[in-house]
């Protein structure tokens, strides 16, 4: 094989992965915006559900926080099964397995970086 083969070759597998990884995150960006909807609707009464703001009820969690209190990939199971709290203000959630897949891609796209002091890139709300 020719070295202008194996380049051209080379270069079309490198295309082909660049958009198959193009193709995934226009999927998550799309699962990630329906979980938006999905917690702006169900919890945006009492939770801050984006990226600034406060909570309309103190005692409840920012969700942009939540890592720090859980880990964000384990509030699956609990989205599935139901969220239950000690609490009677709020309601049990049950969610269906796009929607816990939804809600987890909004979650984990909204969580606070925590990077090094001074760093402009990174944010420390």
């Amino acid at each position: 094989m020719s070295r202008n083969a194996l380049t051209c070759l080379v270069m079309a597998a490198a295309l082909g992965l660049a958009g198959h990884a193009l193709a995934q995150d226009a999927a998550t960006d799309e699962s990630a915006n329906r979980g938006q909807e999905l917690v702006l609707k169900n919890c945006g009464q009492c939770h801050a559900t984006g990226t600034t703001g406060a909570s309309p009820n103190p005692a409840a969690p920012l969700f942009r926080d939540l890592h720090k209190r859980y880990p964000i990939d384990s509030l699956g199971e609990a989205l599935a099964e139901g969220i239950m709290v000690g609490h009677p203000q709020m309601p049990e959630f049950k969610f269906s397995p796009d929607d816990v897949n939804a809600i987890s891609d909004y979650l984990t796209r909204i969580q606070t970086r925590q990077g090094a002091e001074g760093d402009p890139a990174t944010s420390k709300n």
